[in-house]
């Protein structure tokens, strides 16, 4: 049986690297909207990952996970094909009306959620909740390199994104429990929808700058060219590696937690939360650390060393296996590594797409296509990792996805390393 993990210490140090790292971003007015945009948006979106669980038991009974799974499944469809679409449709129109009313476009659909009476209007909510989400992240995160043109401020609001990523994934839980206590699940749409409306106010504040009027292309030419623009940097090729190194050991962690938890180290519900914590948790010191450690090492080295440690890690925890009393405790380190790794893969890949684009108006299109191919990656991984956990065992599982995540960073490596006549960034 596990027994109940200690509460970390250290918060006042952690504060102190925070605020020494990145608070000094949050001084441009600009940013520090669309920060606070992205952050009400976010909870937004928590309390929808917690509300759509409940609606889905509410309608579908003992087959409520048929309906998540495919609920989730159109999700990831979405973001893989529609990002490239929407960033070809959006080219050269005015970001902050994009942004808004694709804002708004969430917002009405988070409303409509609690009025559905058939499974097959979730589907199509969240169809076009997420395809309006898949034109929103991409816009939103090209919109920030051009705000920050210092490398050294947009690393810090890199690290800051995904600090706010991972509080999220811990916070919106917390708050959705509490709500509860005091509302049915149906009213955590309506917080939904006030996240996208407070975001639409948010980047209503700014100016945002006008990208330049794009060339005349054809509606295919410009739905690829991101596509077409990622491919053809070796760089980037290697970034696409990188993404399965992350996908891989990273489907293992959200998909087969509670399968590890509870059926092989007979844990709680509490513990599978502990476990989850403990992976947000690495995520979260790496994202603190990361502005400091990008000043001394290059991207390539922190962003390879964090797919390896992915995979080195998951294992290690395979081999070893998790047999007591160690179980546990090996369960919680290992999954704090693969989170710490995580964030020194993924965190600093918006430098490595400003650096590739050729110009500003590239952004836009390059986000997109990381955008679209990443999620690609997962889509591939949480069947497969939930596939291997059931009809092998969840070590064998965690074996073969760590070592498909080695051969991710092996081919990563190799695509950058091939680049020795340029600097490497």
């Amino acid at each position: 049986m596990i027994p109940d993990a200690p509460r970390s210490g250290g918060a006042s140090a952690t504060g102190k690297v925070l605020r020494k790292s990145m608070i000094d971003v949050l001084r441009h007015r600009a940013y520090r909207h669309l920060f606070a945009a992205q952050v009400v948006a976010l909870t937004g979106t928590g309390l929808t990952t917690v509300a759509l669980g409940l609606l889905a038991y509410d309608l579908a009974g003992d087959r409520a996970g048929i309906v998540l799974g495919t609920a989730l499944t159109i999700k990831m469809l979405a973001y893989v094909f529609l990002s490239p679409v929407a960033a070809a449709l959006t080219e050269g129109l005015d970001r902050r009306k994009v942004l808004v009313s694709l804002d708004l476009v969430r917002a009405a659909t988070a409303l409509c959620l609690p009025f559905v009476t058939e499974v097959w209007q979730v589907y199509s909510l969240i169809f076009v909740l997420q395809a309006a989400s898949a034109g929103f992240t991409p816009a939103f995160q090209a919109t920030i390199p051009v705000l920050l043109p210092e490398e050294d401020e947009y690393t810090k609001a890199l690290s800051l994104s995904r600090l706010a990523y991972d509080i999220e994934s811990l916070a919106s839980p917390a708050l959705a429990a509490a709500l509860l206590g005091l509302v049915t699940f149906d009213a955590l749409f309506v917080g939904t929808c006030l996240g996208f409306v407070g975001s639409a106010l948010l980047v209503l504040t700014v100016a945002l700058p006008r990208d330049p009027t794009p060339e005349r292309r054809s509606i295919w030419a410009r739905t690829t060219r991101g596509l077409r623009l990622y491919l053809d940097d070796r760089n980037l090729r290697g970034l696409m590696a990188l993404n399965v190194a992350v996908a891989m050991p990273g489907a293992m962690v959200l998909v087969n937690t509670v399968l590890l938890v509870k059926a092989e180290l007979g844990g709680s519900d509490r513990n599978v939360a502990l476990a989850l914590g403990a992976f947000g948790g690495g995520s979260m010191l790496i994202a603190l650390l990361l502005p400091r450690l990008l000043t001394r090492r290059n991207d390539r080295t922190v962003m390879l060393a964090g797919g390896a440690l992915m995979a080195g890690a998951g294992l290690v925890l395979a081999l070893a296996g998790l047999s007591p009393p160690w179980g546990w405790p090996a369960l919680l380190a290992t999954w704090t590594v693969i989170g710490a790794g995580y964030s020194m893969a993924l965190t600093p890949s918006g430098r490595l797409l400003r650096r590739s684009s050729g110009s500003p108006s590239d952004l836009p299109a390059l986000f997109a296509a990381q955008f679209a191919l990443s999620h690609a990656c997962w889509l591939v991984a949480y069947p497969l990792a939930g596939w291997l956990a059931t009809t092998a065992a969840p070590e064998t599982a965690l074996a073969a996805l760590s070592f498909l995540g080695a051969c991710g960073v092996v081919s990563a490596d190799r695509f950058w390393t091939d680049r020795k006549r340029r600097p490497d960034p």
